[in-house]
């Protein structure tokens, strides 16, 4: 087995995983669901997102130049990174240089994508991580599973025990509330003793150089104003052309996440303290981070930078909501993660993330900005075709299937018997432990075939 189908087999035996998932995917689709149907237009709305992002895409120089010109301007410094190593490096060599001994960090999944949590652990520096489920994340060991909602993988009564063992003071009663107010204990001081504030980016206004933070819990601005230094990682692909445009990018992320009008904190951050201000940093570091993504521009992967990490695609995909986020092995989970782990740590690694997947289309269907993530995916597993990374087994299987599906006669000789025989092991309960169909009925049962195959229904249709 490869470690994706270890990893894989593993989520689908743990059942408690399974009802953590479904308690907050099952939940986000409902809301979405709502959300959506209550925005005019809705379809409109999204062709647009998609507009605006394209543009930027295929403009990303002139965008970039823009925000960095401006966000100077105000006040803050830019660096660029091209790989995550060189961003890794730019931040650490801020935080010694403002003699950082703690750190406060706001959510920000480019920052896991680069390894900064240990590239500051193994500088010395500590890390709080303040938003509620990094927090949670942090405390048991383990990367986000989600993300939008890191720590979905774990039910409450988990994040009680965890709470229990290592909060200083922790909670008494069994509650969310308590559990929150045990947090807020453990955090607070914490946040505005931080040396460094490090966050992502949600986007990067290019005519103003202001940065946008989305959060729901208000830990962004607890822990990006009181500390002397502000430090801003992005990727480059987080650029839009101005506040309007943000604005409507922040209405389709909103409802795609959370199924929530808006975020209850959005906040604008546009350089560091001026003269007149009553609080904010005394330093502003915006880190610009491609690692792969010029290269996802000019290899065909455009549309993947469209992406504005709403995770809707894994809140509506039937694998994830089956392995949740850890069995993808990379950053980035479900049908998103499938096309942008190949695309960052190469194909051959991770050629089993492209095949799972069923191609339903709902994922591009509830994508806000229109990404085309079944075709993407194809796209990989031709790329793994063609440069012979399949297994030998499915190649020689792919070539019988191939063989006997140009022999239109010996095609449905051969689907008609294994017909016949599927329902008659469907009679007998056989059907559960179908010869070479142990990926099905290891975990769920085999659905018995329908009456006559779908050729038969379809000329039985086609009938004058």
């Amino acid at each position: 087995m490869s470690a994706f189908d270890t990893r894989a087999a593993a989520a689908l035996a743990d059942s408690t995983l399974k009802t953590a998932v479904e308690r907050t995917a099952g939940t986000a689709e409902a809301k979405r669901t709502l959300a959506v149907a209550a925005f005019p237009d809705f379809e409109a709305a999204r062709t647009r997102a998609a507009g605006i992002k394209d543009h930027v895409i295929g403009h990303l120089g002139h965008y970039l130049e823009q925000f960095e010109a401006n966000a100077i301007a105000a006040g803050a410094q830019v660096h660029w990174a091209a790989t995550a190593d060189e961003a890794c490096r730019i931040v650490v060599d801020i935080c010694r240089k403002a003699n950082a001994k703690n750190v406060a960090r706001s959510k920000s999944m480019l920052g896991e994508e680069i390894g900064l949590p240990h590239a500051l652990a193994e500088a010395g520096i500590g890390r709080i991580e303040t938003d509620l489920a990094e927090h949670i994340i942090q405390l048991a060991d383990e990367r986000p599973s989600h993300i939008i909602w890191p720590a979905m993988h774990k039910t409450r009564e988990q994040v009680s025990a965890l709470f229990k063992a290592k909060h200083r003071t922790p909670h008494e009663e069994d509650s969310i509330a308590a559990m929150a107010e045990s947090a807020r204990r453990e955090l607070r001081e914490q946040m505005l003793g931080a040396d460094v504030g490090i966050s992502g980016a949600n986007f990067l206004i290019a005519d103003t150089g202001a940065v946008c933070t989305v959060t729901n819990e208000g830990n962004a601005e607890l822990s990006l104003v009181p500390p002397r230094v502000h430090i801003v990682t992005a990727g480059i692909e987080k650029i839009v052309p101005s506040m309007p445009h943000a604005v409507h990018m922040l209405r389709m992320l909103a409802r795609s996440a959370t199924g929530a009008a808006l975020t209850q904190y959005t906040t604008f951050y546009t350089g560091p303290k001026r003269a007149h201000d009553r609080d904010g940093p005394e330093e502003m570091h915006i880190v610009l981070v491609d690692n792969g993504r010029t290269n996802m521009r000019e290899e065909g992967l455009a549309d993947m930078l469209r992406c504005i990490r709403c995770g809707a695609c894994m809140n509506h995909c039937v694998v994830f909501r089956q392995i949740g986020g850890h069995a993808y092995g990379g950053t980035y989970p479900g049908p998103m993660g499938a096309v942008l782990t190949p695309a960052l740590g190469g194909l051959a690694p991770n050629r089993d993330l492209v095949h799972a997947c069923t191609l339903n289309g709902k994922c591009q269907e509830v994508c806000p900005v229109r990404i085309p993530l079944p075709t993407l995916l194809k796209g990989w597993r031709e790329k793994s075709w063609r440069e012979g990374l399949e297994p030998t087994s499915m190649r020689m299987g792919l070539g019988l299937w191939a063989w006997v599906a140009r022999r239109p006669a010996l095609y449905r000789l051969a689907t008609g018997l294994a017909l016949r025989a599927m329902r008659l092991l469907g009679r007998r309960g056989w059907i559960e432990t179908l010869p070479l169909a142990g990926g099905w009925t290891r975990h769920r049962a085999m659905p018995r075939p329908a009456a006559s195959s779908f050729m038969a229904q379809y000329r039985k249709e086609r009938r004058p």
